[in-house]
């Protein structure tokens, strides 16, 4: 299974993300670790099995396997964080802001591989996840460890179309309109 096989599978509702799909994977303004690192991270935040066989196929020729472990990472990491942070904003009680979290997240200090990546990863898990508070945080990150906006805006993309084309498959198997994974 590879990005390409996902992609020629795509039904004809889903064929803006055919071609989305290539130009994310192919943009500039990351290196390729990082836009593998992203897809990685962005395809396991949208939990279809399919898409993260895929996406780790062809990551391996990209991210060696400290970097798809701190990808996958990212997303768990995530997963926790973006829950609870997006609870102490929405909630609207500062005082919830203030108390500790209490929860560990020891792998953000040391993620085995540059924080810079590891940032932007955690930005396109959040963009995901819906976590304002997160996205923030993450964004500034970037900017303080030498990254872009423009990279921060390629990492987003790349969470919003992997995670479209979850949503395409989901949708293709519901239908029938792809066979079975095997």
């Amino acid at each position: 299974m590879s990005i390409e096989s996902i992609r020629d599978a795509l039904p004809a509702f889903a064929r803006d993300l055919k071609l989305n799909l290539t130009t994310v994977l192919a943009t500039p303004e990351l290196t390729p670790a990082q836009r593998w690192g992203a897809a990685l991270s962005a395809a396991v935040a949208a939990r279809n099995p399919e898409l993260v066989a895929a996406v780790e196929s062809d990551a391996a020729q990209h991210l060696d396997a400290a970097g798809r472990d701190a990808a996958r990472a990212a997303a768990a990491i995530m997963a926790m964080n973006n829950v609870y942070y997006r609870f102490t904003h929405l909630v609207e009680d500062a005082d919830y802001g203030r108390m500790p979290a209490r929860l560990r997240m020891n792998v953000i200090g040391n993620p085995g591989v540059p924080h810079l990546d590891f940032e932007l990863w955690s930005m396109g898990v959040s963009a995901i996840n819906g976590c304002g508070m997160c996205m923030a945080s993450h964004a500034r990150a970037v900017t303080e460890k030498g990254g872009s906006k423009e990279a921060v805006q390629a990492v987003v993309r790349i969470a919003a179309v992997v995670n479209a084309v979850a949503v395409a498959l989901e949708e293709a198997r519901r239908t029938e309109a792809l066979p079975a994974a095997a």
